[in-house]
């Protein structure tokens, strides 16, 4: 089978609600990068009350929203979605999610008045609010181990981060990567980003997939070996234009 025949499908987690400082361009992203690959890229849009069949989905993206957003679409997510999603992702389904999506993937996020929040438990994360916002941009160094389709031994990656949680890790996920520039999951550790199975959470906003191609193909590659199994190839696109772009960004912000 040629990619000209292949066929991806990717649910997009409450768009409306959750869609905070350009995180709706990675959903461009990776139908641009499809589209130059003769791949096409169905979406499916999950709003309060959808019905989803997860077993149909190849890729999920979840992003972020203002706190007021995120309120409206937490119970929806955790009564209709939490249960078909976990047992997705315990098969393989491919996904990212930003900011308060990552946050409700965690088992709670506990206000800083007290209140206790809860997620759907499929990271082992937890989220503690904090008074100050951690906020700017960001560079996170990861490995071809965390991403194996990255030509280099170690990837920068940059994004842009707002947040007052702060996210801590808990023995079932690994770290994206440790943060160079900027605060991370918690301002901390030097910690950023959790990983479990096929899942990437972070707080990267930017939105991140433009700026980082290598990690946009890693997500299609995944979702593509899912669906079509180990022995399928991403072809390769000319990224220069981004790769220099990603890399003057991250001169520029450590230099």
């Amino acid at each position: 089978m040629t990619e000209a025949q292949w066929t991806l499908k990717l649910a997009y987690l409450y768009p409306d609600q959750m869609n905070i400082y350009g995180d709706r361009g990675n959903i461009i992203a990776l139908q641009q990068r499809c589209a130059w690959r003769g791949i096409a890229l169905e979406i499916e849009s999950v709003d309060v009350g959808s019905r989803v069949d997860w077993s149909s989905c190849d890729l999920a993206f979840f992003g972020g929203g203002q706190d007021s957003g995120q309120a409206l679409i937490a119970e929806d997510f955790l009564r209709e979605q939490r249960e078909p999603l976990t047992q997705a992702i315990e098969t393989g389904l491919v996904m990212l999610a930003i900011c308060g999506g990552y946050q409700l993937l965690g088992h709670y996020f506990l206000t800083h008045t007290g209140e206790r929040l809860p997620g759907a438990g499929i990271l082992d994360v937890h989220t503690v609010g904090g008074k100050k916002r951690l906020i700017g941009n960001i560079v996170v160094e990861t490995t071809r181990q965390q991403i194996p389709t990255c030509r280099e031994e170690r990837l920068q990656l940059v994004g842009f981060e707002n947040h007052s949680g702060r996210t801590y890790h808990g023995a079932g996920v690994t770290s994206l990567g440790r943060v160079i520039v900027g605060y991370g999951d918690n301002g901390e550790d030097g910690r950023a980003g959790a990983m479990y199975r096929n899942v990437i959470g972070c707080y990267l906003h930017g939105s991140l997939l433009p700026k980082n191609p290598q990690l946009a193909d890693h997500l299609l590659l995944l979702a593509l070996q899912r669906r079509y199994g180990t022995s399928a190839v991403l072809p390769a696109l000319d990224d220069r234009l981004e790769l220099q772009a990603q890399d003057t960004m991250v001169q520029r912000l450590r230099g």
